[in-house]
């Protein structure tokens, strides 16, 4: 039986939700953006009258407001699409048990056996009437054109590549919209005078794999509609390879000291989200990124795998001043823009762990057992409940609340590195 794949995406998901709250938004160009009082002032999402206009994700709010004079720009409310996500994906259950989401607003839908098109008109419909919200949907016989489908019309439209509709509509179609071809591998392809995806379809996989690596010839097999896996069922997770989070802070930083107030918040909500999966790292490496937007990373091995925030902040501290040394950052006239803790080599908590004669087991142990008791202090009374004294020392520094507990009002996004190809709404 050939597959039925159904990729769904909801249609400018962020600002039809804000629509839905602010009805008088609905026939102006509107704008979802992070905090510009937290320097997160970009462009995360926008309605139709906005894309029109020439606002994309990721503009500075100026710039876009300079676009469209009209702009009306609302701030993200991640909780909030949180929900809708969550009722919409609801929705899907009722039609296939094997769904497979793509951030937020996508997902693809296993429904082999049915009637792809009067599926995916069924979904659009469930989804406008119980959610009102709009959702463009393809179909077809692999994740590949089934995503190409539900970027081909917006909003809330069917389209169908299957048949003779791959060679009329998708080879024609720019290699630049085909899945996980950036700016800079559709200029590289260019080169090569593939323009299309037919182009690159008909090209040589051993040429591209030539010119481009080992990543030539799967994008080859992209546009011929191969490869891209089957859809997963509902809840499946891939081995979690690290875990992490960074943030843009409300000033630049100049001084250690405040560095180690900010890696104090990163570390917990990296070690509560290892704790939570039951996991342990070996390898902390921490990320900087300057006032002129360059960056590095450094990073060190444990020796032994951690999920204790305390421990994670010495190396952090330690791994600083490699990246930053103050007195040349006030010559250079920079700052620190944006700071990131990450944890890798990870493995199961262990259950068994060496024993020493210095006492360092149980007072890991004992270490723990705190940590868990501030995790479910913070989880019932909110992150506030409970703060190091480090995060007091810039009231500003302290404001962005632990974003493992995601569901606090101004959080940001915690970044599990599980899988390749992650993206914003």
């Amino acid at each position: 039986m050939s597959p039925v794949i159904l990729h769904s995406d909801l249609n400018a998901f962020y600002a039809s939700v804000e629509c839905l709250y602010h009805p008088e938004l609905r026939e102006r160009p509107v704008a979802v953006c992070g905090s510009a009082e937290a320097r997160h002032g970009i462009v995360l999402a926008k309605n139709q009258l906005a894309k029109k206009a020439g606002v994309r994700t990721g503009q500075a709010i100026w710039e876009a407001k300079r676009l469209c004079p009209g702009l009306q720009t609302v701030e993200a409310r991640h909780g909030l699409y949180l929900r809708y996500a969550r009722a919409v994906r609801a929705i899907y259950a009722r039609f296939t048990d094997r769904i497979e989401p793509f951030g937020l607003d996508e997902a693809w839908l296993d429904v082999t056996g049915e009637d792809g098109r009067a599926v995916a008109d069924a979904i659009r419909r469930t989804v406008k009437e119980e959610c009102g919200l709009t959702a463009s949907v393809g179909v077809a016989d692999n994740k590949i054109y089934a995503k190409l489908g539900s970027d081909y019309r917006k909003p809330d439209a069917t389209t169908v590549f299957l048949g003779e509709a791959v060679p009329r509509l998708v080879y024609p179609l720019p290699v630049s919209d085909l899945l996980f071809v950036g700016p800079a591998t559709a200029k590289r392809l260019a080169l090569c005078r593939v323009n299309t995806i037919g182009d690159l379809a008909a090209a040589d996989p051993l040429f591209l794999q030539s010119v481009f690596g080992r990543i030539g010839p799967m994008l080859s097999s992209y546009a011929r509609g191969e490869g891209g896996g089957p859809v997963t069922p509902l809840g499946y997770e891939e081995e979690v390879k690290s875990i992490g989070h960074s943030t843009t802070l409300p000033r630049d930083l100049h001084e250690p000291e405040e560095a180690h107030a900010v890696f104090s918040l990163l570390s917990e909500a990296v070690a509560a989200r290892l704790r939570e999966h039951g996991l342990a790292g070996r390898t902390v490496a921490i990320w900087l990124r300057k006032s002129d937007l360059s960056s590095a990373e450094h990073r060190l091995t444990l020796p032994e795998p951690s999920d204790l925030s305390p421990e994670l902040l010495r190396a952090a501290d330690s791994l600083l001043p490699a990246l930053f040394d103050p007195a040349a950052f006030r010559r250079a006239g920079l700052g620190i823009r944006s700071l990131g803790l990450r944890v890798a080599s990870l493995s199961p908590l262990a259950e068994e762990a060496q024993l020493t004669f210095d006492g360092r087991l149980a007072a890991r142990e004992k270490m723990r057992a705190g940590e868990i008791c501030i995790d479910s202090i913070r989880r019932r009374f909110g992150y506030f409940a409970i703060r190091r004294a480090a995060a007091l020392l810039d009231p500003s520094l302290g404001k962005f609340p632990d974003t493992h507990f995601s569901a606090l009002p101004g959080s940001e996004e915690l970044e599990v590195a599980a899988k390749e190809g992650a993206r914003p709404s």
